[in-house]
C-alpha cells in the first residue's frame, strides 16, 4: 500500500504542477490529494512536499487558517466559472447543463458561506506576492 500511496501522491503532484501553469487544469485539488497520499506513503516525502513552493503558494495558508484571501477566492471562482461556462455553452444536453448550473451554485455557496475570508495572508511569501 505504501508504494501505491507514493505513486498516487507523485502523480497528483505532477498534475498539480501542470495545473499551476495551464489555466484549464485545477491546481489545488491535485495538491490536496498529493498531500494526502504522500502523508500516507512516507513521512519523509510528506515533509518534503510541505516545503515545496507549490505547497506554500497554493495550500499552506488554507491549511493553517482554513481561510482564503479575497483575492484567492475571486481568482479561483473566476477561473472555475469561466471553465464551467465554456462547458455549459458547448454542452447541448439539458441534464449536463442542469448539472453544471447546480455545481456552480454549490461552488459559490461553498466559497461564500463555508470558507472564511482572511483579510491578510498568513504566509509572508504570499503577502509579498500579493503586493
Amino acid at each position: 500500500m505504501k508504494y501505491l500511496y507514493l505513486t498516487l501522491g507523485f502523480l497528483c503532484l505532477g498534475l498539480g504542477a501542470i495545473g499551476a501553469f495551464l489555466p484549464v487544469m485545477p491546481t489545488t485539488p491535485f495538491l490536496l490529494l498529493a498531500s494526502f497520499f504522500l502523508s500516507k506513503g512516507s513521512d519523509r516525502f510528506h515533509h518534503w512536499f510541505r516545503g515545496t513552493k507549490l505547497y506554500k503558494k497554493h495550500l499552506e495558508s488554507y491549511v493553517i487558517s482554513r481561510s482564503l484571501t479575497l483575492r484567492s477566492k475571486v481568482s479561483i471562482l473566476a477561473l472555475a466559472t469561466t471553465m464551467m461556462t465554456i462547458s455549459f455553452i458547448v454542452m447541448h444536453n439539458w441534464i449536463g447543463r442542469t448539472s453544471i448550473v447546480l455545481i456552480m451554485c454549490f461552488m459559490y455557496y461553498y466559497f461564500i458561506f463555508r470558507i472564511k475570508t482572511d483579510s491578510k495572508p498568513t504566509n509572508p511569501d504570499i503577502a509579498a506576492a500579493d503586493e
